[in-house]
């Protein structure tokens, strides 16, 4: 198989991964909800406020507490899980070719920069 053929089967696995294995899931109830207006467009002019009164710029609120972190990131292994697991069962390779046409109007992915600083240390 040639480099590009590779790319190209790696680009379709990232993009059906991420969406069924991290964009449906948890993240869409933490996801939905109102979402503050900024004027500045970097959210540096929005607060919040808490019940004990205290002032919170956006930028420095955690968006997630310990409990839904923990519930996402079990929910997203269990679906990384069952993906590798499930790959060859044709009812499981049916489901996937029905949302292959969703992941496919992503963007094509990129090498992450994180890797790219990883392999130059």
């Amino acid at each position: 198989m040639n480099e590009r053929d590779e790319q190209r089967i790696a680009a379709r696995l990232a993009k059906m991964l991420a969406l069924l294995c991290v964009r449906n899931t948890r993240l869409e109830s933490l996801h939905a909800g109102r979402v503050p207006v900024s004027r500045t467009g970097d959210f540096s002019d929005v607060r919040v406020i808490d019940a004990d009164g205290n002032e919170i710029p956006w930028t420095e609120v955690s968006h997630l507490d310990d409990t839904e972190m923990k519930a996402l990131m079990k929910q997203i292994v269990n679906r990384l899980y069952t993906f590798q697991l499930r790959a060859d069962d044709p009812d499981f390779r049916r489901m996937l070719d029905r949302w292959a046409p969703v992941a496919g109007k992503w963007d094509e992915p990129e090498i992450d920069e994180f890797y790219k600083q990883q392999s130059h240390d």
